[in-house]
C-alpha cells in the first residue's frame, strides 16, 4: 500500500493507454483526473477488489496490452465521468 498521494493526485494527465479503456474503443490519448494511487482510494489492491468495475476493466486491459501487475496503478475519471485505472507507465509526461 502506499502510504503518501501520488504526486499527480488532483491532476488531469494525458493518458497513453496500452490496451482502450472500456469506455473507450480505441487507444488514442485520453484525459484523466487522477483522484489517488487505487489502494489509496479504495483500501486494497486492484487485484483483490472483486467485483470492482475499474478493477476488472484494467485486468483485462493489462493482459491485453502487456501492462506491469503491480500496484503502481492510478484511478481516476475520465471526462466521460468513468473511473478508470492507469498505470503510471502509461502517463505522458506529468500533468496535461
Amino acid at each position: 500500500m502506499h502510504d503518501t498521494p501520488h504526486s499527480l493526485a488532483g491532476q488531469t494527465v494525458t493518458v497513453l493507454p496500452a490496451a482502450p479503456l472500456y469506455s473507450y474503443a480505441n487507444t488514442e490519448p485520453v484525459q484523466l483526473r487522477v483522484e489517488d494511487w487505487h489502494d489509496r482510494v479504495f483500501g486494497q489492491s486492484w487485484m483483490t477488489y472483486d467485483g470492482h468495475a475499474a478493477s476488472l476493466g484494467y485486468a483485462m486491459r493489462s493482459a491485453m496490452g502487456g501492462l506491469p501487475t503491480d500496484n503502481e496503478v492510478l484511478y481516476g475519471k475520465c471526462d466521460r465521468g468513468l473511473g478508470h485505472l492507469v498505470h503510471v507507465s502509461e502517463i505522458k509526461d506529468g500533468a496535461a
